[in-house]
C-alpha cells in the first residue's frame, strides 16, 4: 500500500464540562483541551487509538496545517498505509493539560482574575493529564479505545491510562519511557527549571503582559534537554569536532563548533513556540511520575488488563533500556501479555521520533496481531433453554441482535437461536425453543486469530460466533461486522 499523508488538518478544542479535580486536591474550572483526529470512527466505535505526545509536543501529530513548513511530529507513523493506518483506525491526539498549544495551562486566562494564571495555575501530574484526556474520549463517543500509544512523557501517559482505566483499551504501546522517573531524570529537569526561574525576565512567572519573556532561561533549558535526546554516536556522526563557519579556532567565547551552533538554534526556535511556565509545570509532572506502590512496580501495575508492547532504544541514555526491562519484569510478574523490542539506532532518545521504518514494522505487527478478544463483545444478551420463542424474539428485538446464545444456569453454552430459527418456528407452529435452536454450534476461543476466524466464518457462511472457554462457558460473541474494518479480504 502507498503511504500517504492525512492531508490538511485543523486543531479543535473541547471544553470540559464541570470542574476537573486534580491529584493535589485542587480544582480547575473552565478547562479546554486542544485535539486533532485523523481517520473515521467506525459504527461500532471500536477502532479509536489515542496518541500521547512527549514533553514539548502538541496535538498536531500528523498532516499539515495551512502554512506549515513540516507536517505533524509523528507524520511518519500516522496516515494511510502506515502503522497507525487512518484507513483502519480513528486516531486522536490532544495537547496535555498544562500545555501551551491550545489546552489549559499557566498561560491561559484565569477566569477568577481575567489575567494569565502564571504561578496561580495548580501543580499537575501525569494522572491529571490522563483524566482530562479521558473526558475528551468520552466526548468523542468512544467507550473503549483499541490502543493507546506514546513515547517519552507520552509513554508515561500510556502507562497511567493502563493503570487508571484498565478496561478502557485493548492494547498499549510504550516507547522510550519509564514507570517512575529516576534521580538523574529529575536532576536534568531541575537544572532546566533553575535556568528559567533565574532569568530576570521570568518575574516570578508574571511576564505575559511584559515586553520581555524569560527566553534566555528557556533556551538554555531546551539546550540542556536536547543534549539528553541525542546519543554520543549521533553527535559524533552529525557534528564531530567540526567548526561552524570558520577554518580555525577563535580563541574567544564565540561559537566555534557546529554542535554549539546547533544547540543555540534549538534553543532559539524552541522559545518561539513554547511557554516557560508550561515547561516548569510539565517537567514537574514528569518528576512526580511514579507508578510503584510501596516501592513495588509489580504492585503498581497489577491491575493492567491490556496487551502491552514495550519499545526501548539501545542508545537512549535519558530513558535507558533497563527502565523498560523493569516494566517488562513487573508485567510478567502479573501475567500480563507483553512484548518487548529494543530498537537498534544511533539516534539516542530521539529515535522514537525518527526511526520510522523500524517503528512502522514493530507497531503494525503488534496492532495487526489481532485475536478474538480484541474485538469481541463480552456483554451480550443470552437466554435459557426453558424460555419461549416469544421471549427470544423480544430479547433479540430489544437488543438489535440476530444471534442469541442459549446457556445453562452456569453460563455453559448449549445452543444458539437465530433470526432464521425464529422464522422457522413460525412456519412450523412451534413455541419450544429447544426444537428450533441450533445445538451443534460452531464456537471459537478468545485467543484465536481474527484472521483465522474470519476465514472460517466466510467458509461456513456464518455472521456470528460465540466465544467460549475450555469448559464451554460463554465469554462473548464475535461478528463479521466487528472485524470487517480490520480485515478486508476474509
Amino acid at each position: 500500500m502507498v503511504k500517504k499523508s492525512v492531508g490538511n488538518v485543523e486543531t479543535k478544542t473541547f471544553d470540559v464540562l464541570g470542574d476537573l479535580k486534580l491529584t493535589s486536591g485542587k480544582v480547575l474550572s473552565n478547562v479546554s483541551i486542544a485535539y486533532e483526529t485523523y481517520g473515521t470512527l467506525n459504527s461500532d466505535k471500536n477502532n479509536a487509538i489515542l496518541v500521547c505526545h512527549a514533553l514539548t509536543g502538541d496535538a498536531h501529530a500528523a498532516g499539515w496545517h495551512v502554512g506549515d513548513r513540516k507536517p505533524g511530529w509523528w507524520d511518519g507513523l500516522i496516515g494511510p498505509g502506515k502503522a497507525l493506518d487512518t484507513d483502519k483506525y480513528f486516531i486522536i491526539c490532544s495537547n496535555v493539560l498544562g500545555g501551551c498549544s491550545g489546552s489549559t495551562g499557566p498561560s491561559s486566562i484565569n477566569p477568577k482574575t481575567g489575567k494569565a494564571y502564571g504561578l496561580d495555575f495548580p501543580i499537575i501530574t501525569i494522572s491529571d493529564m490522563v483524566n482530562a484526556q479521558y473526558k475528551l474520549i468520552q466526548y468523542l463517543g468512544v467507550e473503549k479505545l483499541f490502543a493507546v500509544i506514546g513515547g517519552s512523557m507520552g509513554g508515561m501517559q500510556v502507562l497511567q491510562w493502563a493503570v487508571s482505566y484498565p478496561d478502557m483499551m485493548k492494547k498499549v504501546i510504550v516507547l522510550a519511557s519509564c514507570a517512575r522517573s529516576s534521580p538523574q531524570q529529575i536532576a536534568f529537569n531541575e537544572v532546566g527549571r533553575r535556568s528559567i526561574v533565574s532569568d530576570p525576565y521570568w518575574n516570578n512567572g508574571e511576564y505575559y503582559d511584559k515586553v520581555n519573556a524569560p527566553d534566555a532561561g528557556l533556551s538554555v533549558a531546551r539546550m540542556l534537554a536536547h543534549i539528553t535526546y541525542l546519543s554520543e554516536e549521533s553527535m559524533y556522526s552529525k557534528f564531530g569536532r567540526g567548526l561552524q563557519d570558520r577554518d580555525e579556532l577563535s580563541y574567544d567565547f564565540a561559537l566555534d563548533f557546529q554542535v554549539e551552533s546547533y544547540l543555540h538554534h534549538q534553543g532559539k526556535t524552541f522559545v518561539e513556540r513554547f511557554d516557560a511556565n508550561s515547561y516548569l509545570y510539565i517537567t514537574k509532572a514528569v518528576d512526580y511520575f511514579d507508578l510503584s506502590i510501596n516501592g513495588s512496580l509489580a504492585e503498581g501495575l497489577k491491575n493492567i488488563q491490556s496487551k502491552v508492547e514495550l519499545i526501548s532504544i539501545n542508545t537512549d541514555w535519558l530513558y535507558p533500556s533497563d527502565q523498560m526491562v523493569e516494566i517488562l519484569t513487573a508485567l510478567q510478574a502479573n501475567h500480563v501479555e507483553v512484548n518487548y523490542h529494543e530498537l537498534k539506532s544511533d539516534k539516542g532518545h530521539d529515535a522514537f521520533l525518527i526511526e520510522y521504518p523500524q517503528l512502522n514494522f514493530i507497531i503494525n505487527s503488534f496492532l495487526s496481531e489481532n485475536i478474538v478478544d480484541d474485538l469481541m463483545d463480552s456483554v451480550i444478551p443470552t437466554i435459557s433453554k426453558d424460555a419461549t420463542i416469544k421471549e427470544a424474539a423480544k430479547i433479540m428485538f430489544d437488543n438489535h441482535v440476530t444471534h442469541l446464545p442459549v446457556v445453562t444456569d452456569e453460563n455453559v453454552l448449549i445452543g444458539i437461536i437465530t433470526a432464521w430459527d425464529l422464522s422457522k418456528s413460525i412456519a412450523i407452529g412451534c413455541n419450544n425453543l429447544t426444537e428450533v435452536m441450533t445445538k451443534d454450534v460452531k464456537v471459537c476461543k478468545s485467543s484465536d486469530s481474527l484472521e483465522d476466524i474470519a476465514k472460517e466464518m466466510k467458509m461456513f457462511d456464518i455472521s456470528s460466533l460465540p466465544v467460549v472457554d475450555d469448559d464451554l462457558k460463554l465469554e462473548g460473541i464475535i461478528t463479521t461486522d466487528q472485524i470487517s474494518h480490520l480485515i478486508t479480504n476474509y
